[in-house]
Parts: C-alpha cells; sequence; structure tokens
C-alpha cells in the first residue's frame, strides 16, 4: 500500500453517525499518509452526480467542537500523523466578516493523496467518484499535480461499519463557563477577537484543540501567548523544551494552515496574566481544565483594573492511555520530554579515537545523580573512567600536577606531610577567574592524559564502551575526546538540596557552587543523549536501560560512518 507524506481527507459523513467510526477511518488513513493528515468537514456532501460538489459553510455547534476533540483525541492512537483539522468553511452564530471570496487555500504540505467516507451505492470503488473527489480537493487547497484519490469504505469490509446512520450524541468536551445549559446542535457564538495561551511545547493534539476552538470563536484576530523565561523554571525538564522561536515557527504554521482568514498575534507569555488580564479589546479566553483557575483570575484581575470579564471557553483534558508510572495521564509536553530522556538528540562526533572503543562523555551539575549514572553503566558492562580519581592521582606527591601546581601557588597549600591541600588551593581559586585558569591549564591536560591512557587499558580489557565520568568534560575541552556526551539533569533547587544533604554546603554555598559551572542548558545544548535521576531508582535505571539498548543499535552503524 502507498504511503504520502501527507493526504487530504475529506468527511461528508454527518458528525453524529461518523463519531463510531473514526477509529477505523484514521486507521486506514494512517496506512497511507505518514506524516500530514488534513481533515476537512464538508457533512452531507455527495459525490455523485454530473455537477461537482461545491464547498459551503458548516455551521459551528458545540457537535463541531466536540467532534473535532474526539477526533484529536482519536489520533492519539497513530502517532505517525500530524493530524490538522481545517475550519475554513466552519462558521459561528454571528460572523462578523463577510462572507470569503471562493479561492484555493495553500497549506504547509500540499497534499499528495485524498481519501473521503464517501460510500458508493455499490461499495465499490467507482472511478466517477474519485474524480469527483479529486476535482473537489484541488478546488478547495492547493494539491501536488498528481493528485491520487482512495475511498475508504471498501478498505473496511462490509461488517466494520453500520450501514444505517447512528444517531450517537458525542461526549461533551466543551464548556462555556456560564452554567447555562447547552444542546449539541446549538451554535456556537462567535466573537471578533480573543485569547489562549500555553507553552505549546511540540506541539500535539491536546494543544491542537485548544487552538481549534479558539480558532472557531475568533473572526478577525487570536492572540496567542506562548510562555517563556520564568513561566517556564517550573516545567518539567525544562532543559529539553523547544527553544521560543522554533515553538513559535510551528505554532503559526499549524494556525495558517487551519484558519488563514484569522490575523494570529503571537507574543512571548511573561507572566500569569498576560495580553488577557490587560487587552479591553479581547472578549473571550480559552482554558483548559488545568488552567481555567487561571482563566478566573484574569477576570478578577480585569474587573480591578476596570475592564470586562472575558467569556472563558474551557476545553476537557486528553488522556494518553499509554501513559508511564512517572508521567502525566494527560496529553502532556512533559511527558513527551521525558519520553525523549535516554534518545540520541543530534549526531555522533566523528572522533579520531581507537575505532574499536566507542568513548561517552558524562557530564551534569554538581549534585545531578552522575557518579549513580556512571555505576548503572558499568554494571552493564562499560569501562568507566573517574575523572574525579584521575585528579587526585594528578595532584598527589610525584603525581604529574603536583610540582606544577605547587610551583605555581606556593607551598604554603601543602598539608605538613606534603599532599596538596585542596580546600585551601579552591579557596585561591574560587572566584578569581584568573586563578582558576592557571589551575586548569595545569591539571586539565594531565587528567586528560591520563584518560587517554585508561582507555587504552579498556582496549587491552576487550571493552567496547568506555564512560569517561567529568563534571566539567565540557568547560575542558574534551569533546574530542568522546563520541557521544551524556549529560544528567535535575532541577536547581534539588540539586542544591541533594549538596547541602551530601556535602553539609549552606544553601547559600550550594548555590555558589552551581553558578560556577555550566548550567544544565548549557550542558544539554552540547548533548547527544540526557538522563535525569529525578523519579525513583527504578524509573532511572529503565532510563540508562533504555540509553544502552539504543547505544548498542547504533554502534555499528557508527563505526561504519567514521571508518
Amino acid at each position: 500500500m502507498a504511503v504520502f507524506r501527507s493526504g487530504l481527507l475529506v468527511l461528508t459523513t454527518p458528525l453524529a453517525s461518523l463519531a463510531p467510526r473514526l477509529a477505523p477511518i484514521l486507521t486506514s488513513a494512517s496506512r497511507l499518509v505518514n506524516h500530514t493528515l488534513y481533515v476537512h468537514l464538508q457533512p452531507g456532501m455527495s459525490l455523485e452526480g454530473p455537477a461537482q460538489p461545491q464547498s459551503s459553510p458548516v455551521q459551528a455547534t458545540f457537535e463541531v467542537l466536540d467532534f473535532i476533540t474526539h477526533f484529536y483525541t482519536g489520533a492519539e492512537a497513530h502517532r505517525n500523523l500530524d493530524v490538522r483539522i481545517l475550519l475554513t468553511n466552519i462558521r459561528t452564530k454571528s460572523a462578523f466578516l463577510p462572507p470569503q471570496p471562493i479561492s484555493v487555500q495553500n497549506l504547509a504540505h500540499p497534499p499528495e493523496v485524498v481519501l473521503t467516507d464517501f460510500q458508493t451505492l455499490d461499495g465499490s470503488q467507482y472511478n466517477p467518484v474519485k474524480q469527483q473527489l479529486e476535482r473537489y480537493a484541488t478546488s478547495c487547497y492547493s494539491c501536488c499535480p498528481r493528485l491520487a484519490s482512495v475511498l475508504l469504505y471498501p478498505d473496511y469490509g462490509a461488517r466494520e461499519l453500520p450501514m444505517e446512520p447512528m444517531d450517537v450524541p458525542l461526549f461533551s468536551t466543551i464548556r462555556p463557563a456560564s452554567p447555562v445549559a447547552r444542546s449539541p446542535k446549538q451554535p456556537v457564538r462567535g466573537y471578533q477577537r480573543g485569547a489562549v495561551g500555553g507553552t505549546f511545547d511540540r506541539l500535539h493534539n491536546a494543544h491542537k484543540v485548544l487552538l481549534s476552538v479558539a480558532c472557531i470563536l475568533a473572526q478577525e484576530q487570536l492572540v496567542v501567548g506562548v510562555a517563556d523565561k520564568d513561566l517556564l523554571k517550573s516545567k518539567v525538564l525544562p532543559e529539553l523544551l523547544q527553544p521560543y522561536a522554533e515553538r513559535v515557527e510551528h505554532l503559526s504554521e499549524f494556525l495558517v494552515d487551519i484558519k488563514p482568514s484569522l490575523t494570529f498575534d503571537i507574543i512571548p507569555l511573561l507572566d500569569p496574566y498576560g495580553p488577557a488580564g490587560s487587552d479591553p479589546s479581547l472578549e473571550f479566553l480559552v482554558v483548559s481544565e488545568e488552567t481555567y483557575r487561571g482563566g478566573m483570575a484574569v477576570n478578577r484581575f480585569r474587573l480591578e483594573n476596570g475592564l470586562e470579564e472575558l467569556a472563558l471557553y474551557q476545553i476537557q483534558l486528553l488522556q494518553d492511555l499509554s501513559h508511564k508510572e512517572n508521567e502525566e495521564d494527560k496529553v502532556s509536553s512533559s511527558s513527551f520530554r521525558q519520553r525523549m530522556l535516554g534518545k540520541l538528540l543530534r549526531p555522533p562526533h566523528r572522533s579520531e579515537l581507537p575505532p574499536s572503543l566507542y568513548v561517552i562523555g558524562l557530564t551534569g551539575i554538581s549534585g545531578s545523580g552522575k557518579s549513580s549514572i556512571a555505576k548503572r553503566l558499568k554494571d552493564l558492562g562499560a569501562f568507566v573512567i573517574d575523572s574525579d580519581q584521575l585528579g587526585h592521582r594528578a595532584y598527589a606527591p610525584g603525581g604529574p600536577a603536583y610540582q606544577p601546581v605547587v610551583e605555581a601557588f606556593g607551598t604554603d597549600i601543602l598539608h605538613k606531610d606534603g599532599i596538596i591541600n585542596r580546600k585551601v588551593l579552591g579557596s585561591r581559586v574560587f572566584g578569581n577567574k584568573k586563578q582558576l585558569k592557571i589551575l586548569t591549564d595545569i591539571v586539565w591536560p594531565v587528567i586528560a592524559k591520563l584518560a587517554r591512557e585508561e582507555m587504552d587499558w579498556a582496549v587491552t580489557e576487550g571493552k567496547h564502551v568506555c564512560v569517561i565520568d567529568a563534571a566539567m568534560l565540557l568547560e575542558a575541552g574534551w569533546q574530542n575526546m568522546v563520541h557521544e556526551v551524556w549529560t544528567v539533569v535535575i532541577p536547581e533547587t534539588e540539586a542544591v538540596r541533594r549538596i547541602v544533604e551530601r556535602d553539609g554546603l549552606s544553601e547559600a554555598a550550594a548555590q555558589s557552587r552551581l553558578q560556577s559551572q555550566m548550567s544544565g542548558q548549557q550542558l544539554v545544548d552540547q548533548s547527544h543523549v540526557v538522563l535525569s535521576t529525578l523519579w525513583e531508582p527504578h524509573i532511572t535505571q529503565r532510563q540508562v536501560e533504555k540509553a544502552w539498548a539504543l547505544l548498542q543499535e547504533r554502534i555499528p552503524k557508527t563505526h561504519q560512518a567514521l571508518d
């Protein structure tokens, strides 16, 4: 069966009858489309007869909003599909703008195949119907020159779909803030300007529901607040968040695709209120169950500042049926970020290391749990080089760094027995960049030489994977000594707590230590694999085992590329 990068699905069955058929429709579509699946709602349209079918407006009702939510919910089972329900022909009760002239809409990914749920009378792939489908699709949207068309119903088999319409009401997923009773057929009110906000990291189906409802309600302009800076600090694994510009790029492409007639004002959200709290021209705000209290707080803030309340529309959270033990039970960007742990984020270095040894540089901020990760990797078969132990060897009397350090900093850094007092030495260089550079210029090359000797020893022992456990791996510029950099991340607050508990330092001293190191974000930006010890030990173990298994899969391929 052919697989296309993008496709257009034209749904002609009335929504209430279509609801129980979504799963097989999506399953069939997923076999044909590998990436973007655009969905066009035109219930009641016929593809039979000599006249070419024309696009007609669809009344925006709560049934339509619920259907959109259910469709995106069903799409969670097919994450290879980037589903986008097109809203151009969906109209609210009070449209402020005159009807738009009929024109061909450009899409970010021109469809290569057009599909439909239209069922011919004889149940066959009736060619004139397919031709009508192609003509209809190309009259509405920009499509590839050689557009293929497919009727989905014959693929299902006679038993898989009921022949008679099923008037099954959709489960209600959209709630206006007012307690007024609503029916599925009740028209949805339109507004000129409204707002919606979120992090919008790795745009997923729950985001798409939120944005789609906001786009249907808005007739002229939609203000979209995208969380940034301080609002990101409390997020799970913030180091793995997409950069603001990247999130905005994906968001903008999606919004322009689904409703190009709207004007979109995408702005950074730097406080909990954003423009929703201060813009007098806004009329509504779309929130989720989780952020409904925030919406109420926005309205209180508006009233305190002499502004009218916004109409709140609350969206039910999408449940994630495949969530793991430590993940949220809703469709969530934080769960997606957790699933990135252990995976390769960027291609490995093309290193000049011995071809028989694959080297991992393991790093992380103080207190991140790096040593526990190194131990787990050792248990899985890696040869582990502890840079701290190499440092002790370098500083020891007779060691390669001993005499140069004493000459640079004087004999008053020595204990009575001649051993370097590292606490005294540390107090000399701490907070003094010039003195610190003098020390690192002496010690880092020495430790690097000792590490290379250890790597040679790993080869003689027949090891294939070597891990260099080094907190200052990137600061020391040892990237050329490894094929991949693996970073262990935890929130700074947790790192401070662990340092205080482990080393007996004050919180201020612990924070000062972290400030003298590269931040977790700086480390992740140069890393190939990211891990975290934030959760229970058995979850950390699963991460490490996953990372190790994926490493074993790519090592032969990587070495072929390096040869």
